[in-house]
């Protein structure tokens, strides 16, 4: 049983016997008070997709609801659907856009370490790498002899997402973003 403040989103909590994912999260610290912090949770019923919104402490002890995570590759979508297939026995799952759009900003087709998240045989959600390699379709021309650590720029990645990017980076490069800060790390290696 983790405490509040161990919950990361796309968690699955169980509440009232019911399972839910947690979607985001905010943090806060109320002044004056003598504790930690408070945690405000949006949550989505796995089943019926209802939202909640809960607040907790940071010692509250939650449930966490039997999930399985299943390494997938996404295939196609179809209007509003987003369909990824299981790596292992090549099932589909079905996800609608409204449940991954935040997660749509760092998936391709080549994307690896990605993983649907099933509660109760449903997909519920995505579960993406620490950071995923994308390639820049537009920036500023990059400036000889710009230093790695000096001034940054606006890049437009392949998959529509918009970092900040070290001035010597250019259209064309393919570059590591953190995918909880959506932050440029680094260079991807060359393939």
């Amino acid at each position: 049983m983790p405490k509040a403040s161990e919950i990361k989103r796309n968690m699955a909590v169980e509440m009232n016997g019911e399972a839910y994912i947690v979607r985001d999260i905010e943090r806060s610290v109320p002044q004056g008070r003598s504790g930690g912090s408070l945690y405000r949770m949006r949550m989505y019923n796995a089943a019926t997709n209802n939202k909640i919104d809960q607040t907790f402490k940071d010692s509250d002890m939650l449930n966490l609801a039997d999930l399985v995570r299943r390494a997938a590759t996404f295939s196609y979508s179809d209007g509003e659907e987003y369909v990824f297939m299981d790596s292992e026995d090549y099932s589909s799952y079905s996800l609608n856009k409204d449940t991954i759009e935040d997660e749509l900003l760092f998936i391709t087709e080549e994307t690896p370490g990605l993983h649907v998240v099933i509660v109760n045989d449903i997909p519920v959600a995505l579960d993406l790498p620490g950071a995923v390699e994308l390639e820049i379709i537009e920036t500023d021309p990059s400036i000889k002899g710009g230093s790695a650590t000096a001034r940054t720029k606006p890049a437009k990645l392949s998959t529509g997402l918009t970092v900040q990017v070290p001035e010597h980076i250019s259209t064309g490069d393919r570059i590591k973003v953190n995918v909880e800060e959506r932050k440029f790390t680094g260079r991807a290696e060359a393939k």
